[in-house]
């Protein structure tokens, strides 16, 4: 665990699903950020959970008086054997929490468990345009591998994917 002022950083657990899902659903509803289309509940995020749980992978919360305020995890990047020490990494804050370094201490969180699990490459997929998460991964020290235009068609346009990588 990590507790950096009133923001603890901690591993989920299956019963952080229902906040997740309260964080995860207006980014779902309301922007490009995911190309999910249809909010989940709370268990499928438990699941999901699990999911990442069991490739032993880390998924950890932040909270901050016992208020989930976001979550990060990291998930396989591809299933090819080969690919075993790479990881997709994913943050996300609940709307209107930004602005308060909780992206950061997260994101710092999981790449330090990364680090100690092993992987070797973190690689953060960003729906563009996102300054903010372009700032907070070369905050971080990753930097931009690839753009994929127009991949993703959501809310009444196409959308660009860029891809960043940092090397643990």
């Amino acid at each position: 665990m990590i507790n950096a002022g009133d923001f603890l950083v901690r591993a989920a657990q299956a019963s952080d699903g229902e906040a997740l899902a309260r964080i995860y659903n207006p980014y779902i509803r309301d922007t490009v950020v995911t190309f999910e289309e249809e909010p989940v509940s709370a268990a499928i995020m438990a699941a999901r959970i699990a999911e990442v749980a069991g490739l032993s992978l880390p998924w950890l919360v932040g909270e901050c008086h016992g208020r989930v305020l976001g979550y990060a995890y990291a998930a396989r990047w591809r299933p090819r054997a080969s690919y075993r020490y790479s990881a997709e990494t994913t943050v996300y804050l609940e709307p209107g929490q930004s602005g308060h370094g909780y992206g950061y201490q997260l994101y710092a969180a999981l790449i330090e468990a990364l680090q100690r699990g092993g992987i070797h490459a973190a690689i953060g997929g960003i729906a563009l345009p996102n300054p903010a998460s372009v700032a907070l991964h070369e905050k971080l020290q990753f930097i931009k591998v690839a753009q994929f235009p127009e991949v993703g068609f959501k809310l009444g346009r196409w959308v660009d994917v860029g891809y960043w990588q940092k090397n643990l």
